[in-house]
């Protein structure tokens, strides 16, 4: 081995190193100024109070309330969407140039700009459908824009699942379904996991999209489906009226931080849900 080869393969570690730490402390930083700025601004009073301008109130509940029920309407709708069209791509689907447009739309899915999303949701959901400003239309222009998001991700993941473990079960007498449904979604997993965590962080840090559907209510409303069915805020909306439209600085980083405290936990608490679904299989 020369020296220049000797060189190349000591380098070439050294770099990727430099490159990986360098997005781990890039996270650390975001991470540690947003909490550094946000959590002296937290208190109890803050996280549970309706903002009110007449009593001069200050509250987050309604954005906190709000953005969790986009989550939930979301996610439950765009999971089996996704899952179920990436299962189809990977197992079922024969036709090769079908397969091919359906991935190139995706594709073309995912780098459409949010504030496209939002402008064809206003006019499909809010006027075209007559469902107006509410948490209904944003979710469901969310769940459009993380569906190729969680296809994507779900399709790569099936097929890293050997192929000798499909022709093993065929060879034993299991049905398709029942191969897709017991071998071949437990061992892609993970994958699933991944792309339900970028989903939904996506979906928690959407402002832009949310803004021409959901609208920027500051009520709390009563009740799961009076609160689908009429205007609100979520955090990340919240977020841009408290700091570029009143200029308080102290709320915005207050909502930041938790923001960030609740993708943490959302994420958290998909890693233990797949956990305990590895177990189950």
């Amino acid at each position: 081995m020369n020296s220049k080869r000797k060189i190349y393969n000591s380098l070439l570690p050294a770099l990727v190193f430099i490159a990986a730490a360098f997005t781990v402390l890039l996270l650390v930083i975001i991470i540690g100024f947003v909490l550094f700025k946000g959590l002296p601004e937290l208190s109890w009073s803050l996280l549970t109070s309706v903002p009110s301008v007449i009593r001069k109130v200050e509250g987050i509940l309604p954005y906190i309330v709000n953005t969790l029920y986009v989550v939930m309407l979301s996610i439950l709708i765009v999971l089996p969407l996704g899952v179920g069209a990436a299962v189809y791509l990977t197992e079922y689907a024969k036709n090769r140039r079908l397969i091919a447009v359906i991935e190139f739309t995706t594709e073309i899915l995912a780098g459409i700009p949010s504030i496209i999303y939002g402008l064809v949701g206003m006019l499909v959901f809010n006027q075209k459908l007559g469902l107006g400003s509410c948490l209904i239309s944003g979710s469901l222009t969310l769940v459009i824009m993380t569906l190729p998001t969680i296809i994507r991700t779900t399709e790569e993941s099936l097929k890293t699942v050997p192929q000798s473990y499909r022709e093993g079960a065929l060879g034993l007498g299991a049905a398709k379904w029942h191969i897709v449904r017991t071998l071949v979604l437990p061992c892609s997993l993970d994958g699933i996991v991944t792309g339900c965590i970028l989903a939904i962080g996506r979906i928690v840090g959407e402002s832009a999209a949310l803004l021409f559907t959901a609208g920027c209510g500051k009520v709390l409303a009563q009740g799961i489906i009076r609160a689908y069915t009429s205007s609100g805020a979520t955090l990340s909306v919240a977020l841009y009226m408290t700091v570029f439209e009143e200029g308080n600085f102290d709320v915005g980083y207050a909502i930041a931080a938790v923001l960030m405290i609740l993708v943490l936990a959302l994420n958290l608490l998909a890693k233990f849900s797949s956990k305990k679904l590895k177990r189950k299989f």
